[in-house]
């Protein structure tokens, strides 16, 4: 196998697939990416058994096949040249690698192709186009409130809804729980999966080195197919199923505060500071146009307060939430103005832009931290 390509447009696919390499994996193969060289096009596979990403450049071959090659030494080369034609002359009979640039020959020694995983099929699949703005930004939105507890399997990743006309995407990790929906797709399908976190993260990187306005996406019962120009990042999907969250979205949260997000959310970083750092409980003390934020950590004699300006015509209530939490939300908005809509102390806050379109919403809830006397 022999071939010659940019050392620079080398590395920035090698970078991409690298995501799927795991730092300790469960066989050495997985430590590679495998080359696979037709005609003039390369393309580079890596994998970690449960996401697979594969990416194919353009170089000037004159001998097709295939190889393993370890990624860390190869990785490292590339970062070390300036950018420069780079030649690979690979010994099919003892898996050797001949690296020649400007500067000098590096030899490794790679594995065999026949060793590496086979790339899961796009059997039986559903298929959806999502301009990648859009998919970017429901990674975005939901990514976060993901749970990291295994024990709750179906709440690691991110639901995908896909209801004909639009897209709905739910994260929780039963404190707090987003919903986004984006509109305006044309698709005959009702379907749900939940899509692994590590998939959903690689695919963005992914993205953000593609030129392409629009994500193909197809899956199965098993995997799911993202696909944007050069890339397709496979991911195996959760399997288990996923809770009812409509039965914990409130519907008559009739008490509405709207603020100024940015003020808000500054306010809750320093307020936080002064909580107790197990639940990180700031108090909202709502009265007529006006909110009090305090929190206090008993333990150490800290305690903070500030004054918010806010619109409010509701009776007063008092309610306590995790800062940190509130804050994080705070963060993924991206409108001026907020909603914080609330009904009881002990029931949970819906956070949502002042603003929005039919093409995309938002909805972010959050549980109440309760108060101790």
């Amino acid at each position: 196998m022999i071939f010659e390509v940019s050392s620079s447009e080398l590395l920035k696919k090698l970078q991409v697939a690298s995501g799927a390499i795991s730092s300790n994996p469960v066989i050495p193969i997985l430590e590679d990416f495998l080359f696979d060289l037709s005609g003039n096009q390369l393309t580079v596979s890596a994998t970690n058994l449960e996401v697979t990403i594969i990416s194919s450049l353009d170089v000037t071959g004159s001998k097709n096949g295939r190889i393993a090659v370890p990624a860390r030494i190869l990785l490292d080369t590339l970062k070390a040249l300036p950018d420069q034609p780079v030649s690979f002359d690979v010994d099919g009979t003892n898996n050797s690698i001949k690296l020649k640039s400007a500067y000098g020959e590096y030899k490794l020694a790679g594995d065999s192709a026949e060793d590496f995983p086979e790339t899961p099929n796009e059997d039986n699949v559903h298929s959806i186009e999502l301009e990648n703005d859009s998919f970017v930004k429901a990674i975005n939105n939901t990514i976060f409130a993901t749970s990291s507890d295994e024990l709750r399997l179906a709440m690691t990743g991110v639901l995908m809804q896909i209801d004909f006309n639009k897209a709905i995407f739910v994260a929780t990790d039963a404190h707090k729980l987003v919903k986004y929906t984006i509109g305006g797709l044309n698709s005959e399908l009702t379907e749900s999966i939940i899509i692994p976190k590590k998939g959903l993260t690689l695919f963005r990187n992914a993205i953000s080195t593609s030129d392409e306005e629009v994500a193909k996406i197809s899956f199965n019962s098993k995997n799911i197919f993202f696909r944007s120009g050069e890339t397709l990042v496979v991911s195996r999907l959760v399997d288990a199923k996923y809770p009812d969250y409509n039965a914990v979205i409130p519907v008559n949260n009739e008490r509405i505060l709207s603020l100024n997000r940015a003020e808000f959310q500054n306010a809750l970083k320093r307020i936080v500071i002064y909580s107790n750092k197990t639940t990180n409980q700031v108090i909202l003390n709502l009265a007529e146009n006006s909110l009090t934020m305090s929190a206090q950590d008993l333990d150490f004699s800290n305690e903070a307060t500030e004054q918010l300006g806010c619109i409010y015509d509701s009776e007063g209530m008092t309610i306590g939430f995790n800062g940190k939490f509130l804050a994080e939300m705070l963060g993924i908005i991206n409108t001026d103005e907020i909603l914080l809509k609330l009904s009881a102390p002990n029931k949970a806050g819906i956070l949502v832009p002042s603003d929005e379109t039919e093409q995309e919403k938002l909805m972010m809830l959050v549980m109440p931290v309760m108060m101790s006397h």
